[in-house]
């Protein structure tokens, strides 16, 4: 396939500003489509960042389509990666005569990518580009997780049309289906439906409250580590620290936690596509929202940089293997811890007749996990992800 069509080079004069790259930051590093007559080479890339100028999905909020160059301006200008692995930066999916001819583009470039081992970044547009994101794995026969980042859980109602506030319902609902799990991380109570907690318990799907989230940041990395795409948007960072959407409120992750959550995304060996949604320049004081934005990538860029390949293995001499028997339940739950990173799986049993489910039945978990178990406690991870199993 020949993506190229699907890309228009980013504006060099919008970005740079006349500013000239040292040698270490990112906009002299990085491989970028900014001359109509050269699309860059994909040879050697480990990295892939997706520009999309598409707002119509994005109720209140359409101004988001102009994000993804100012978004550039500020990360070209970031120091640090060095020459640890190629960045590819593709230049922007313009919007297509209908949304969905940008959906298309989008999941078709995912595809294409992911089957690669190249890992898109995309910036810019609506949340609703999730569903395009999720869309681009249709065709890799395989179950995928999804970890959003988010005020709310974006459900809607089954009759609403798609877009940035309904995306999930129509991932829910799309056949054929391949997610496996959804997790959302940091939703605001006051935004969700009652009804749609319920819903997302009986689905034995996972949604952590924001102030249980910031009250132990470290179990964020586990929920993250499990995930094959994960979609931030905006919205979910306090408006003090991010005022650039429409829907920008008094509470939310801060900045640095925001950027916590992307390193955390990052250093997972799992993670094959992120994105940062619904920033919106017209909003933006200063914009120091995406200096925000730029800098959670960058944080995203160095996790991926220091990642262990410490997936656990029963024959991989470099994990801890723990057992632990439940006796009030009667289970066994079997433990891996890594010698290398210090991080912990735990071990849920699957029929031998689905293998579709074999790329889940390692969960990412914490050592309070192991410890709940220890005290004769049955881990809430394991127990859901037990549930989808059988």
């Amino acid at each position: 396939m020949d993506i190229s069509v699907f890309f228009k080079p980013s504006n060099r004069d919008t970005i740079s500003e006349g500013y000239v790259y040292q040698t270490n930051q990112l906009g002299k590093t990085i491989k970028k489509f900014d001359d109509p007559e050269n699309f860059p080479s994909l040879d050697g890339c480990l990295i892939a960042i997706i520009g999309v100028k598409e707002g119509r999905g994005s109720k209140y909020n359409e101004s988001c389509d102009n994000g993804p160059d100012v978004i550039r301006k500020h990360l070209y200008k970031l120091w640090g990666l060095g020459n640890l692995f190629q960045i590819v930066d593709l230049g922007n999916i313009e919007p297509g005569h209908t949304i969905e001819d940008t959906y298309y583009a989008l999941s078709s470039t995912i595809e294409y990518l992911v089957k690669l081992n190249i890992l898109p970044v995309i910036i810019g547009g609506g949340q609703d580009l999730t569903f395009a994101n999720y869309k681009g794995y249709q065709n890799l026969e395989q179950l995928v997780n999804l970890v959003s980042i988010d005020n709310n859980f974006n459900l809607g109602f089954i009759d609403d049309d798609l877009d940035a506030q309904t995306y999930l319902s129509k991932i829910i609902l799309y056949q054929p289906n391949y997610l496996f799990n959804y997790s959302n991380v940091g939703y605001q109570t006051y935004f969700v439906d009652p009804a749609a907690v319920e819903l997302m318990q009986k689905l034995f799907f996972d949604s952590y409250r924001l102030g249980l989230v910031r009250a132990n940041m470290e179990q964020t990395e586990p929920i993250v580590r499990n995930a094959d795409i994960v979609s931030f948007d905006i919205s979910s960072v306090r408006k003090g620290d991010a005022p650039g959407n429409f829907y920008a409120g008094p509470n939310g992750f801060s900045g640095e936690e925001f950027c916590q959550i992307a390193r955390y995304a990052g250093l997972s060996d799992k993670v094959s596509s992120v994105g940062f949604y619904e920033y919106n320049p017209e909003f933006d004081n200063r914009e120091s929202t995406a200096h925000l934005i730029s800098q959670a990538i960058w944080c995203f860029l160095e996790g991926v940089s220091q990642r262990k390949k410490d997936i656990p293995s029963s024959l991989d001499n470099n994990f801890l293997k723990y057992r632990v028997f439940l006796s009030d339940s009667k289970h066994e739950i079997v433990f891996y811890k890594s010698n290398k990173s210090d991080r912990w799986w735990m071990e849920v049993p699957y029929p031998n007749n689905k293998s579709k489910y074999e790329r889940h039945h390692l969960v990412p978990c914490s050592y309070a996990d192991y410890q709940t178990a220890c005290n004769e406690g049955m881990p809430d991870r394991w127990w859901q992800t037990y549930q989808k199993l059988i």
